[in-house]
């Protein structure tokens, strides 16, 4: 048995879960917003809270997932959207106020452990878990294990250029917009919930949310259909660039965005033109354990033969 905890902007989550996959206990509370040492203590209280509930009298392995990560380099937290996280030792302070071994990992790299132990991309041996929601992120599992670099952004493709940029329905993909990284044209500025807003009041002059935009392109309606045809061509291209780097048996999508199912179809028959083969065959599917993903990833960090119970 181990413990996952998901930390987020809003909410901490943690699980207890069994070696079988089925979860043994559970509990979610409020973030301490903006508090570092109450988020420490907030994790601690919830570990303790999740051992008793299930009745446990050991220490269980913990694994957290972050809104960031651990830089190899200085051992501190970086690119972190939970930015009172940033600079902190974050895991070495877990480990203390635990008193037991921590493991930490980016967010998307949990949802694409998730997903590929006992997920969605369960049985295949390379796998990349795409995140399309507020940002874009990922993760890459190869035979079960998290592949991880020595600069800790393994999976990180929101940040790559958007490929083979054009202009479609008037409007040139170059530059692109502005990404909070300091650049221009990155795919999380197309792809993400925002992006793909953004992109439609570019092309309407009008404002309007994801999920009516998604609503009025079911219905047919003529601009918000086109909005969402330019964002499956871009997906399909992003993703094409991908299968040429990774050649992945499964992508697995997450996040908001990941409930647009014509997606599913779409996409794989997109990508056909951009994949330099005489056919692709990459498999394109939607999670399975939707928003519990992250917090069963975190726990999977800890894989079954290294633990015992």
């Amino acid at each position: 048995m181990r413990i996952g905890v998901d930390l987020g902007g809003t909410k901490i989550e943690g699980i207890v879960l069994d070696s079988s996959g089925s979860i043994c206990a559970r509990q979610r509370n409020m973030t301490p917003r903006g508090d570092y040492a109450a988020t420490v203590v907030g994790i601690r209280d919830l570990v303790t809270a999740l051992e008793r509930d299930a009745g446990l009298s050991k220490q269980l392995p913990v694994g957290v997932g972050i809104p960031g990560t651990v830089s190899p380099t200085t051992d501190l937290i970086k690119n972190a959207n939970s930015t009172c996280l940033i600079g902190e030792r974050l895991n070495r302070d877990l480990e203390s106020a635990l008193g037991r071994p921590v493991r930490l990992a980016n967010d998307a790299d949990c949802f694409a452990i998730s997903e590929a132990v006992d997920g969605a991309g369960a049985g295949h041996k390379v796998v990349f878990g795409v995140i399309l929601g507020t940002g874009v992120g990922g993760g890459i599992v190869v035979n079960g294990r998290l592949l991880q670099g020595p600069n800790a952004i393994t999976g990180e493709w929101g940040h790559n250029p958007l490929p083979w940029p054009a202009v479609i329905s008037g409007i040139d993909e170059r530059p692109g917009p502005k990404c909070y990284c300091g650049r221009e044209g990155c795919i999380e500025t197309f792809l993400s919930g925002p992006g793909l807003a953004g992109d439609h009041e570019r092309a309407t002059r009008r404002t309007m949310d994801v999920a009516e935009i998604i609503k009025r392109a079911s219905a047919h309606h003529g601009d918000a259909k086109a909005t969402l045809d330019r964002y499956e061509g871009r997906v399909a291209r992003a993703l094409a660039s991908v299968i040429y780097l990774l050649d992945p048996d499964v992508i697995v999508l997450g996040g908001g965005l990941s409930s647009i199912e014509r997606l599913y179809q779409s996409v794989p028959e997109l990508w056909q033109a951009w994949v330099f083969s005489d056919r692709a065959d990459t498999l394109l599917k939607r999670n399975q354990h939707g928003p519990a993903s992250g917090v069963r990833g975190a726990a999977w960090l800890w894989q079954v033969n290294e633990i015992t119970g």
